[in-house]
């Protein structure tokens, strides 16, 4: 057998070669596991083989999707939303953006669409709560203005973007501030004995709370909302109560809830 010979420096700087490139590719692997963690936010998906129902997927891209929007044109306005800022934001591809959506105006209203749904939701569930009707607005409009007030940015969305989107949107718009109609309507039965209420009383009150609340969230007020609850509620009241009921209650609600 034929022995061969090799110098020990050699043996060392071999030796050296493996350990420098298997302490790289450790380095690598642990640099790209720390870029996908950052490049992934908690409430997206896993890469890869998940398990998770195509439903569940989906569902959990369409939410991300309308978020995004939301929190994108509080920075860039309706006009100046795009696609790509879009799915950026949610951490989507653009295939998948249009697997869900056609344009940019679905997705615009599709996002309007949920917030308002979640926003007269928890409206009508807080006048339950209420003892008599003047009591019951009082709730529904501390609910109100509580949550606009939490998430400027869908306080922004849904009183000052909304009539930059479009004719449809508009259209969306009137239909949302008609579904706080029947809050109000029982009011007409609330009026002092003798005093009919104007016939355009609910517009009148929803108008008159909408256009401050449009005010304070177009001049980037949006977290003053709730020291408004007395005065708004009166201006709500007014057109079914009189002046001094209206204040009276107003009083009885700020007692109540303080801001």
């Amino acid at each position: 057998m034929r022995t061969i010979n090799i110098p020990f420096s050699s043996c060392q700087g071999l030796a050296l070669q493996n350990l420098e490139t298997r302490v790289a590719a450790i380095a690598l692997t642990r640099y790209c596991a720390r870029m996908d963690g950052r490049q992934r936010a908690p409430h997206q998906l896993p890469p890869g083989r998940h398990g998770l129902s195509h439903a569940y997927v989906a569902q959990n891209q369409r939410e991300r999707i309308m978020s995004a929007v939301v929190q994108v044109a509080r920075e860039t306005g309706y006009s100046g939303l795009t696609i790509r800022e879009v799915i950026t934001a949610a951490g989507v591809s653009r295939r998948t953006f249009y697997e869900l959506f056609s344009d940019k105006d679905s997705v615009f209203l599709a996002a309007y669409d949920h917030v308002v749904g979640r926003l007269a939701h928890d409206v009508r569930e807080s006048t339950t709560r209420g003892g008599d009707w003047p009591q019951q607005i009082s709730l529904g409009l501390a609910t109100f203005l509580g949550r606009l007030a939490s998430d400027p940015a869908v306080a922004h969305l849904c009183v000052v973007e909304i009539l930059a989107a479009g004719p449809a949107a508009l259209s969306r718009r009137s239909a949302a501030m008609d579904a706080f109609r029947p809050f109000l309507e029982p009011g007409c039965r609330e009026a002092p004995d003798g005093v009919q209420p104007p016939p355009l009383a609910v517009e009148l009150a929803i108008g008159g709370v909408y256009e401050v609340v449009y005010t304070y969230v177009l001049e980037d007020r949006t977290s003053e909302l709730p020291r408004l609850h007395a005065d708004l509620l009166q201006i709500a009241l007014l057109p079914f109560l009189g002046l001094r009921r209206a204040a009276a209650e107003a009083a009885r609600a700020h007692r109540r809830v303080p801001v």
